[in-house]
Formats: structure tokens, C-alpha cells, sequence
């Protein structure tokens, strides 16, 4: 057997070994990227690219060759977007819609692809295991009707095929044959225009704009914005060299960034991680990444989540927002109180906890039984390793030698229980959601899963101060919303559930519960959950019936809250990453959810949480979808 120190050492792919692949990989970014500064790390995390700073996946101890294509083709793909790409260009080219925007970063992507595809054949190679490796990931094959199928990916891979000649790779399944069809009917004639543009990113986004108009999916890119583009362009050369170069710069960081855009309430976190760290424009000045995109001219600004300006197209009106309030139970109750709450919580359902108790432990178990544990060793950090302690007897001038467990699927997941806190729930019902919100946050924080519990009412019954406002401002026709919304925090997702443990004792606090309106409490959830990291997102609603507040449905339509939450709920389940479940109370929910599940009475509620749970992590086809849905 051969001894490590001799030339053997150099195919074992430990991570000391890995480091002249990883320098070599480095190299290649800032070679194709044209940019000898950027900076290009190594992590156990997503992929990812803030202005000059690209992160790649970690190398594994033993790299495959097609490990090792996948983390160039990620590389390759992110150089090419800095050194192919011009965010300003793209920003005042971009069209307004949110589901455009998507079919149209997705085409930019593909064309800078495909002009470092044609330059280089080893480029092309890597860029074609990366994509391969991305549909697989995406679960494309298993994709059946259209309904399913992004239109943005479908039109990327058409457009990769007309610049390049390669077809799809097989993971991409039927995507793109579900949509060629309707994208050849509508703008199949300005596919031919694409190659003699390709290197001219403003002509080529002015193509795309032509086909999303063709397609009905954004307006005409008109005149005036023709004007405002050549404005720019002449402000451009009439500014000072100095200033030009600034300007440059900041252009350059403010957007390069292919990981999706997260909610701005984590942005202090974030910029802890380096995740959102603006671009340096000069010793004295820092601009961050938002306000750079807010004050180019003529940008078209992305929402920044998928509700941004979804109750205008939905026709729902919030007559006032101020006084509105997102509270964490300590702010409700002083902390005395919710320890005698909580023991109060704990002494009604007693007799309940065994039977919870063995419920949580078999979704423990379950989970557990997936999680396929191993370890990576003769790491440089880590836990130390004390199996190999004897080697620094045997050889003092060995190193420490450490390993760290490899992270599972269910560590990479954040699950938001959402409990309605409106007077229908008063009694039974709202007790056992509280008790089983904590014993299933316990359950799956040992299963590593994290959980965020939140609970939505309304400050008053019948209006509340926003009901005076109006009644103060001459009772003006169909005013929308008109209640004092009250969101509460009983666990965010990050604090361990020893601490938030005695919060949900607020639930069993008198006059708390009232109102209920189940759609804007939606949009609140899944926003918070669209900030994190986590690549799969998990919301399950708690509710025992429709969305009611008298004093929004006495001066509006008899439907609207209901007809909001039904909006609510499609634009979730057809349009966002995050997988959207329920439990109704007594309450059949199936009529507004597409996954849901109703119970009779509320003590069957820890077998349907559990089961519910537990289905959504043994269905391995139920990956995080990450896609877009054409509405229709």
C-alpha cells in the first residue's frame, strides 16, 4: 500500500489537493472574464455572483470529471456575463411585467452563453454539463403538460439552439416541445435576426422585446424609449473621464447577480455574508446595490417579489396602511404573561401531548430515515477528527486531521407554519394549532429543518383606526381593505425553539383573536420566506374558514377578500418557488388550495400537520420548483 506521502497523494482529491484545480478554475474565470481583479471563492453553498465576486460550489474530496465540468460550466457562465454583459443596457431594455422579465433575463443569459459557446469548444463543453446538471436538478423530465413547463427556460433553450446549433441537452425533458409551437406561431420570424446581433446587446434585447410583444407578454418598445437610450448615450460622452468611469463601475456591481433577488428584510444579514456588499465607486463612497439600480436613468426596476404591484392588477385596494402592525409576541406580552399563558396552554392539552409527541416522533423518524448521513475526512477545518489521532503519535509532523458531516436535503429547508388568530378559532382549535406549531418546530429543528411560526389577525373588530379614517375623510365609495391588520412573530425561522417556546402561550390570550384576513397574511408569509437562503420553501396555512372582517365587506362586494385570496393563492402556487399547503378547521380549504387537506375536529390536527409534512418530503418528485407558469 502506498504511504501518503508519496506521488499518490496527488489522486486522492483531498482539499489541499484540490487547490491547484481550484486556482486553475480561478484563473480560467478571470481569463474568459476579461477582469484580472475578480475575486472567485469556494463555498458550501448556492452558486452565485455579486459584481466582481463569484462564488463556485465547493469541490467534493473525490471530484468527477463531470463535477469538475459542472463547477467550470457555473464559472464560465458567470465570466461571460461580465465580460458579454451591460447591466445598464439590460435594465432600460427590460420589459415591466414580471413574467417578461423573466423570459427576457433568462434570453440575455443564453446569449451570452452562446457567444462564449461559439468562441471556445471547451467552453461549450462545460456550459453543456452545467445545463444538463441545472434541468436535472429542476426535475425537467418529469414535466408533462404545458401548464408546467417555464416559458422563460423553454424560450432560453430555443434561443441556445438557434445561436448554436445544440439542442437541449435530455434532462430538459418536453419543456421546450411544449412550448416551440406557440413560440414559432407568434415569433418564429425573429429567430432569424438573432445570430446578426448576437454581439450587439441592445439590438439583440430590441429583438426579444419584438418577440415578448408578439407573445402578449409586454408592450412595445417604443420611440421614446429609443430617445431615452440615445439621451443616456450622449450624457455618457459629455461626462468628465473621471466621472464616466465612476459611472461604469457602479453599472458593473450594481447587477450581476444570478442568484435570486431576495426581500430587503434580511438585507443587514446579507451584507454580513458579502451577499449583497455594494460595489466600491471611490475611497470616500459606497452605493449599495438597490439605490445604484433605483437612480439609473431610464431603468426599468424588477420587483423585488412577485406581489409588488399585484392588488393593482387584482383591483384590491388597502384604504390605509398605517395603522397596520407586524409584532413579535414579546412586543404583545410582557414575558411573566406568557410564561403563565404558556403554562396554561401546556395544562389544556395534556393529554394531547402524548399523542402529538408520537406523531413528531415518527415524522423524526421518517425524515431521519432519509437523510443519507456521511462524512468528508482529512479536511484542514472542521470537527477534529480523533480516529486519526495516533498518526501525531506515529509522525509528529503530521497535521491535524478534521472532518464535517456533509449537509442533507432537509438542511437546506425552511418551513413557515402560518396560524390564523382570528375569535372563530377561540377555544379548542386555537389550542391545538399552538400545540402542535411547537412540538413540530421542536420535531424538525432535531431533523435540521428550520421553522418560522406567524399568526395573523386584525387590531380591532369592525375597523379598527383605519374605519375612523374613513369615516373622518367622508366615507368615500368602495375604499377596499378597511381593518387594522395585526401580523404576529411568535418564532422567526433563525431563533432555536427553546427561546420562542413560551411566545405561542399568546394565542390563549383573551381579546387577541379576531379578524381574519387570510390574503394580505399569505402575501406577508411568503415574502418573509422568499428572503431566505434556503433552496426549498415550505408555507402551511392553518384556517378554519374564508377570509372575514364586517367592516371591509359592509362597504365592498360581498366576495372581495375571498376573491383576493383566491389571486393570492394562484399567484403562490403557479408563480413562486414556494410550495404552498393547508389545513382547514372544520373548513373545506380544498376549494381555494390546490394541496390541502380538511379536518372535523381540531384534535385530528397533529395527524394531518404530520402526514402533511412528511408526504411533501418523501415525494421526491416535489423539488423546488424555481419556475415560472404562463397564466392562461
Amino acid at each position: 500500500m502506498a504511504s501518503r506521502g508519496d506521488n499518490s497523494k496527488a489522486k486522492t482529491g483531498t482539499p489541499a489537493d484540490a487547490e491547484p484545480l481550484r486556482r486553475a478554475i480561478a484563473g480560467c474565470v478571470r481569463s474568459v472574464a476579461g477582469e484580472r481583479e475578480v475575486e472567485v471563492t469556494f463555498a458550501n453553498e448556492r452558486p452565485g455572483m455579486t459584481g466582481e465576486r463569484i462564488r463556485l460550489p465547493e469541490l467534493s474530496r473525490k471530484p468527477t470529471a463531470h463535477e469538475v465540468a459542472v463547477t467550470r460550466g457555473l464559472g464560465d457562465s458567470m465570466a461571460l456575463r461580465l465580460a458579454c454583459h451591460d447591466e445598464r443596457v439590460h435594465a432600460s431594455m427590460a420589459p415591466e411585467g414580471a413574467d417578461a422579465r423573466v423570459v427576457f433575463d433568462a434570453v440575455e443569459q443564453a446569449r451570452v452563453e452562446s457567444i462564449g459557446a461559439l468562441r471556445m469548444d471547451g467552453v461549450a463543453a462545460n456550459l453543456r454539463s452545467m445545463t444538463e446538471e441545472k434541468y436535472s436538478k429542476a426535475n425537467f423530465s418529469g414535466v408533462e403538460r404545458q401548464e408546467d413547463a417555464p416559458i422563460g427556460e423553454a424560450m432560453a433553450m430555443m434561443v441556445r439552439e438557434k445561436l448554436t446549433g445544440e439542442k437541449p441537452p435530455a434532462s430538459a425533458g418536453k419543456v421546450l416541445d411544449l412550448w416551440r409551437s406557440f413560440i414559432e406561431e407568434k415569433a418564429g420570424t425573429d429567430f432569424n435576426n438573432l445570430s446578426d446581433v448576437i454581439n450587439d446587446q441592445q439590438a439583440f434585447s430590441k429583438i426579444v422585446r419584438n418577440m415578448l410583444t408578439a407573445m402578449e407578454m409586454a408592450e412595445q418598445y417604443g420611440e421614446d424609449q429609443n430617445d431615452l437610450d440615445n439621451n443616456e448615450d450622449s450624457d455618457q460622452e459629455n461626462q468628465p473621464e473621471g466621472q464616466e468611469e465612476s459611472q461604469d463601475q457602479v453599472e458593473e456591481d450594481a447587477g450581476s447577480d444570478t442568484a435570486p433577488v431576495e426581500d430587503s428584510e434580511n438585507s443587514d444579514e446579507e451584507l454580513e455574508d458579502g451577499e449583497t456588499e455594494g460595489a466600491e465607486i471611490s475611497d470616500d463612497d459606497m452605493m449599495e446595490e438597490g439605490e445604484d439600480q433605483s437612480e439609473t436613468p431610464g431603468e426599468t426596476r424588477r420587483p423585488a417579489t412577485p406581489f409588488d404591484d399585484f392588488n393593482e392588477k387584482v383591483d384590491y385596494k388597502i384604504f390605509t396602511e398605517e395603522f397596520d402592525e407586524i409584532v413579535t409576541a414579546q412586543e404583545l406580552c410582557d414575558v411573566t404573561e406568557l410564561e403563565r399563558l404558556r403554562a396554561f396552554l401546556d395544562k389544556q392539552l395534556s393529554h394531547l401531548q402524548g399523542a402529538v409527541g408520537r406523531l413528531a416522533n415518527r415524522l423524526q423518524r421518517r425524515l431521519m430515515a432519509q437523510q443519507n448521513r456521511s462524512w468528508d475526512f482529512d479536511l484542514e477545518e472542521g470537527y477534529l477528527d480523533t480516529a486519526r489521532l495516533q498518526r501525531i503519535i506515529l509522525d509528529p509532523m503530521q497535521p491535524l486531521s478534521f472532518k464535517m458531516e456533509r449537509d442533507t436535503q432537509f438542511r437546506d429547508t425552511v418551513v413557515t407554519l402560518l396560524i390564523d388568530n382570528s375569535g372563530s378559532m377561540r377555544g379548542r382549535p386555537i389550542t391545538v394549532a399552538a400545540t402542535c406549531a411547537d412540538i413540530l418546530a421542536r420535531t424538525l429543528e432535531r431533523c435540521g429543518v428550520k421553522v418560522e411560526i406567524l399568526g395573523f389577525t386584525t387590531k380591532a373588530w369592525k375597523g379598527g383606526q383605519a374605519r375612523e379614517a374613513w369615516l373622518g375623510s367622508g366615507k368615500p365609495q368602495t375604499p377596499g381593505r378597511l381593518n387594522d391588520l395585526r401580523h404576529i412573530i411568535y418564532k422567526s425561522a433563525d431563533e432555536p425553539w427553546r427561546r420562542a417556546r413560551s411566545n405561542l402561550g399568546l394565542m390563549m390570550r383573551e381579546g387577541l383573536l379576531k379578524e381574519n384576513i387570510d390574503g394580505e397574511a399569505l402575501i406577508w408569509a411568503h415574502n418573509r420566506l422568499l428572503a431566505r437562503r434556503e433552496q426549498r420553501r415550505i408555507l402551511m396555512m392553518i384556517s378554519d374558514g374564508a377570509p372575514v372582517d364586517d367592516s371591509t365587506l359592509s362597504v365592498n362586494p360581498g366576495n372581495y377578500l375571498e376573491r383576493h385570496l383566491r389571486a393570492v393563492i394562484d399567484q403562490i402556487e403557479l408563480r413562486s418557488p414556494v410550495e404552498l399547503l393547508a389545513i382547514g378547521i372544520g373548513h373545506d380549504v380544498t376549494r381555494y388550495y390546490r394541496r390541502a387537506v380538511t379536518i372535523v375536529d381540531a384534535d385530528e390536527l397533529a395527524g394531518a400537520m404530520t402526514e402533511q409534512l412528511a408526504s411533501l418530503f418523501e415525494d421526491q418528485a416535489s423539488q423546488p420548483r424555481g419556475r415560472l407558469r404562463r397564466a392562461g
